[in-house]
């Protein structure tokens, strides 16, 4: 028989979900709207502080469409966009008609690189084109430089999407990631460190741009008795039985945030001695990483027949999901065509990387099966 399988970041439930979703059904809140929805949004609230307004939303890569709406971008516009990323990150810059820039990452926190996006921003000045947007990502939870990107953004009023897809949990100097950017972004996808199956949401610092986003995803239906629509709207707001699965969530939250961070030190601990191993971690004690993924890159040698796809070649055969780094978007085949500023960081990343299993609900059982195979792999 063969083994079950290891996912690298399965769903895991806290157990009140059930509860919020049979109350959807037994008050016929069956729409997207309702008390789970407004019950979520003070919830996420809440937690990030900061004075935060969050609109729930059908997925992250709604929020990220209307946070380019909300800061202004429109066909023919170009935005500034971390490479080294997921494509929900870029693809709606594509949708409204606007041009990606891509800008390469720097080896602390595998995020934008300040010089580089300093680089892009001063060639499409030069070039007659001033970026609407910046979007930058705090990849698998670890946080962006986001003192050195404020700085730039603020030089040269240049606006930041603040992609927390991957970050909900995680915090730079004490403050939530989802709070830094003029607008941010939040995903609850089934792989996420919380889920509501899809979902996500926009974070904005004031309850008008909050309203505002709510009215796009809501059709833009005007204020009147019958169906009037004066703006381009959008189907992306979140239904109230997601929004239940939500609010269970949120219970559990930072207990999954901990079993996260207990994973990446069960890896830290199983290759402290494997010289061709580094496991990626946050710079210093400023950043708080949720480490929604753990990722480890591998120095390549020929002669032991090591690299990172071997690796997950001999994980996928003992039945063990890993996966490679995130491929740069300025290698992607629909994306490769835009500028790109940078040194090859996030290329040479996505070469030696790989995400290990990082679930929440991963036990001892499954911990001892990733050693073992970890082990022979090497030989050890």
């Amino acid at each position: 028989m063969n083994n079950p399988k290891i996912w690298l970041s399965s769903p895991h439930m806290g157990g009140n979900e059930q509860k919020y979703v049979q109350e959807a059904f037994d008050t016929n809140w069956v729409a997207p709207l309702g008390p789970n929805v407004n019950g979520l949004e003070k919830d996420l609230e809440e937690y990030l502080g900061s004075e935060s307004h969050v609109g729930a939303l059908s997925s992250g890569t709604a929020a990220i469409h209307l946070g380019l709406i909300l800061l202004g971008v429109k066909a023919g516009d170009e935005v500034i966009c971390q490479s080294m990323t997921f494509s929900a990150s870029a693809n709606p810059i594509l949708y409204l008609g606007a041009t990606p820039v891509f800008v390469d990452s720097e080896e602390e926190t595998w995020n934008i690189c300040p010089i580089q996006l300093e680089n892009a921003i001063i060639d499409r000045l030069a070039k007659g084109k001033k970026p609407k947007a910046i979007v930058a990502v705090h990849l698998y939870g670890v946080p962006y430089k986001v003192e050195a990107i404020k700085a730039i953004s603020d030089k040269y009023d240049i606006p930041v999407l603040e992609d927390s897809a991957e970050a909900l949990g995680s915090s730079y100097k004490g403050q939530k990631c989802g709070t830094f950017g003029d607008v941010g972004v939040l995903s609850f996808n089934g792989n996420k460190i919380i889920t509501t199956s899809g979902g996500g949401a926009i974070v904005a610092p004031t309850k008008e741009i909050k309203d505002k986003a709510v009215f796009f995803a809501t059709q833009s239906r005007d204020d009147a008795p019958h169906y009037q629509h004066s703006e381009i709207g959008y189907n992306y707001r979140m239904s109230n039985i997601c929004a239940g699965i939500g609010r269970g969530q949120m219970q559990v939250l930072d207990k999954h945030v901990q079993l996260r961070r207990n994973m990446h030190e069960f890896y830290v601990d199983l290759f402290k001695d494997i010289d061709a191993v580094t496991v990626f971690k946050v710079p210093n004690d400023d950043y708080f990483a949720n480490y929604w993924l753990t990722a480890i890159t591998i120095k390549p040698d020929e002669t032991k027949g090591i690299d990172a796809e071997k690796l997950r070649i001999a994980l996928d055969k003992d039945n063990i999901e890993s996966r490679p780094l995130w491929k740069p978007m300025h290698l992607q085949p629909i994306f490769e065509k835009y500028p790109y500023y940078g040194n090859n960081v996030a290329e040479d990343l996505f070469k030696k990387g790989l995400c290990v299993p990082s679930g929440s609900n991963l036990e001892e059982i499954d911990r001892n099966r990733i050693k073992k195979a970890v082990n022979c792999f090497f030989k050890r």
